[in-house]
């Protein structure tokens, strides 16, 4: 079983294949380039030193949200046509729960963070000591309210993603918990958590048809809400 992993949630670009549970090759970039400089010519290289004829691989995983606006929509339409192309299914890898799946085997409450502005995180609560489980579903949550519902839970925290460095100070200041932070090579985004988690799901049937596929953004962009809220002043003039 061969599948190709991207990840565009966040400033990461990242592909992977993994085939067989293993991780055969993975690309990842962590740099202020738009996904759409980046995605194809990562795979095409990726191709390229695998001599991997793209038309072999079983399915396409894909980070399905939440994240950044645009570089969810890059990636699922990327995503969406290579499955066209291809004649393959996709597999939404909700990102949150990739995320999570780097740290398999700890002990800890995982909790991935990612910056959605305005004092607010993209957050969730997985243990994933043998198998990935989801304690806390993937939302949006204000900082001050997770480090309450973290105290209140009492249980040692493994955190990850962008979110870590941007309320750091928030979580030495207020949280009473045991807590760390993942090393560098697991605290960010990775398409090999992504395709690794998407063959879990691929065994259970869980995929959707290329021109189905649609991220999960959680909630409204910056660009709809400020339509919204004007839309609301205009009405009330």
């Amino acid at each position: 079983m061969k599948l190709l992993g991207i990840d565009s949630s966040s400033l990461v670009a990242s592909v992977a294949i993994v085939e067989d549970d293993v991780l055969t090759a993975e690309y990842t970039i962590n740099f202020k380039k738009t996904h759409s400089q980046t995605l194809l010519p990562m795979m095409d290289e990726v191709a390229k030193m695998l001599e991997l004829d793209l038309r072999t691989v079983d399915a396409i995983a894909v980070s399905g949200g939440p994240g950044s606006f645009t570089g969810l929509r890059i990636g699922a339409a990327t995503a969406k046509g290579l499955g066209l192309a291809l004649k393959k299914p996709l597999i939404h890898v909700p990102t949150l729960d990739a995320m999570a799946y780097n740290l398999w085997g700890s002990h800890a409450l995982i909790c991935p963070m990612m910056d959605a502005k305005r004092n607010q995180v993209y957050t969730g609560l997985y243990h994933c000591r043998e198998e990935l489980e989801i304690v806390k579903s993937p939302c949006a949550m204000d900082i001050l309210d997770l480090i309450e519902e973290l105290n209140q839970a009492g249980q040692q925290v493994l955190f990850l993603g962008d979110g870590v460095p941007v309320y750091g100070t928030e979580l030495e200041r207020r949280l009473k918990i045991p807590y760390g932070m993942a090393p560098a090579q697991n605290n960010r985004q990775r398409a090999g958590s992504v395709a690794a988690l998407g063959a879990v799901y691929l065994k259970k049937g869980q995929t959707v048809l290329a021109e189905e596929f649609q991220p999960e953004y959680l909630r409204k962009s910056q660009a709809e809400r400020e339509r919204e809220a004007q839309a609301g002043k205009e009405k009330g003039e």
